[in-house]
């Protein structure tokens, strides 16, 4: 399959990306949000924990959006008002600024969803050259009839030296071929790890301390 062929056979939105939401209107009639006030947001003292703790990774505390985002979906199943306004809150920033963070990356929920898995499968450039437009239909197929199973392509999960690759909730696994669709679903159905042999995280590193740095 040439580059071309590769590229072509990723279906896109009517906007040009592979995922949805591009082209979401904004509420220009909103009234302009203020930082949430810590005295009258109530926010879990676990969750307010592990952002603070995200926090201090950084000189600056915005880098820490994306974790604390997903902190917080995973205490309410999705980025949702509320959870938003608690990090905000926990930040010191502008419910906007991290609303617009949520709408921009895959990894983040924008409406409520049930409990699921999600396997993202990477069908950027170097991925795609290798097979990943199969790789991702497989898991289509596969995991057709799977509710709790939610398979979207992605840009790019930025792990080119195991592609074609994919994120099963979280958990980095290539090379992929497409019969290994198969394999990942049942690993998830049976509550396994999946394709344990070649999760990225257990790859050999020369320094056994850095992984995990």
């Amino acid at each position: 399959m040439s580059a071309f062929e590769a590229e072509q056979s990723v279906p896109r939105f009517a906007h040009g990306s592979r995922v949805p939401g591009w082209d979401d209107a904004v509420d220009v009639n909103k009234d302009p949000a203020s930082i949430p006030d810590p005295a009258t947001t109530a926010v879990p003292d676990d969750l307010r924990a592990e952002i603070e703790e995200h926090m201090s990774r950084y000189p600056d505390r915005r880098s820490a959006a994306i974790p604390a985002l997903r902190a917080a979906q995973r205490r309410h199943g999705w980025c949702s008002p509320q959870a938003i306004d608690q990090v905000a809150s926990v930040m010191r920033v502008t419910p906007g600024y991290l609303a617009s963070i949520a709408t921009f990356y895959d990894m983040t929920e924008n409406e409520p969803r049930p409990d699921h898995h999600d396997v993202f499968v990477c069908t950027n450039i170097s991925c795609s050259l290798l097979g990943a437009p199969d790789v991702f239909a497989a898991f289509q197929e596969v995991a057709s009839d799977e509710d709790r199973i939610h398979v979207r392509s992605f840009e790019c999960l930025g792990a080119c030296d195991i592609a074609p690759m994919a994120s099963v909730d979280g958990v980095y696994v290539g090379p992929l071929e497409p019969r290994d669709a198969q394999t990942v679903v049942d690993d998830i159905k049976a509550g396994r790890p999946v394709l344990e042999d070649r999760q990225l995280a257990r790859r050999p590193v020369a320094d056994e301390e850095a992984r995990g740095a």
